[in-house]
């Protein structure tokens, strides 16, 4: 009864109430990364330690209390190892583009003036060159970087740098080409790499005729605000992707007023 009547008298005020609501969001949020995945029975296991420990440190249960705490201790970094795809996923988040545009304005000019100035685009070539894979079912896949380098992903491929040719394009295309088989990125209006490897989309959205040409351009616009254009090998159908959303069955004319709007300032 003492206990009970402790409780009545519990004092909350708006910072309480606010802490309780960011951690139910932040569950909220855990789980919804990991619904779906065996990360999620894992997480119940570990949540259900977790409460075990702190009924039995409340309940002054010394021993026990000592060896779950131990094991809490010692299990908050066997997390970090088991739930490494899934964190990392989620920090990546805070970076995408479609989380700096919803971000308010002055955070975006500070996003602004860290990043460089984007160059302008030859657009023409570019298109033009998908024009003639497309005519010739010639499948590819191009990169265009924005204000991310794309690093990574250009050190998995050949290095070099060459001003944007169409016909420099559509050879590096071509199928007995060995640098066919990749992507290739155009940074800063330079071919900057070819026969690139791409992160491919884990989305079940995708349609599934899809094939890893177009699932790769996906991935890498998931995460950065990357473009990619496609050319599909089968049907020489030209697609594009922007942030993780991929458009199928575009004509060059569209394709040229789709990067016109994203590169001409």
């Amino acid at each position: 009864m003492m206990y009970l009547s402790n409780l009545a008298f519990i004092q909350m005020n708006f910072l309480d109430v606010l802490d309780i609501l960011l951690v139910a969001l932040l569950i909220y949020e855990i789980y919804r990364l990991i619904r779906g995945t065996v990360a999620i029975n894992l997480f119940i296991g570990i949540a259900s330690i977790y409460f075990i420990w702190k009924l039995v440190v409340a309940l002054q249960m010394e021993l026990l209390s000592e060896i779950l705490g131990a094991f809490i201790g010692v299990g908050f970094i066997a997390l970090l190892i088991v739930f490494q795809p899934e964190i990392r996923q989620f920090l990546l988040f805070f970076g995408s583009p479609a989380f700096l545009e919803s971000a308010p304005k002055r955070v975006q000019f500070l996003f602004r003036k860290i990043n460089r100035e984007e160059s302008p685009l030859d657009i023409d070539k570019i298109v033009t060159a998908v024009r003639h894979l497309s005519d010739k079912n010639t499948g590819a896949l191009l990169v265009l970087s924005k204000k991310h380098d794309l690093r990574q992903v250009i050190d998995t491929g050949e290095k070099f740098t060459s001003d944007i040719s169409a016909d420099l394009i559509e050879s590096l295309f071509f199928k007995n080409s060995p640098l066919h088989d990749g992507a290739v990125i155009i940074r800063e209006n330079k071919i900057v790499a070819a026969r690139c490897i791409l992160p491919i989309t884990k989305s079940k959205r995708i349609d599934v005729a899809l094939g890893l040409r177009h699932r790769a351009a996906v991935g890498i616009t998931e995460n950065t605000d990357a473009l990619a254009l496609v050319v599909s090998e089968e049907t020489g159908e030209i697609s594009y992707s922007k942030r993780g959303v991929i458009i199928n069955n575009v004509a060059a004319h569209q394709l040229k007023t789709f990067l016109e709007k994203e590169f001409v300032f």
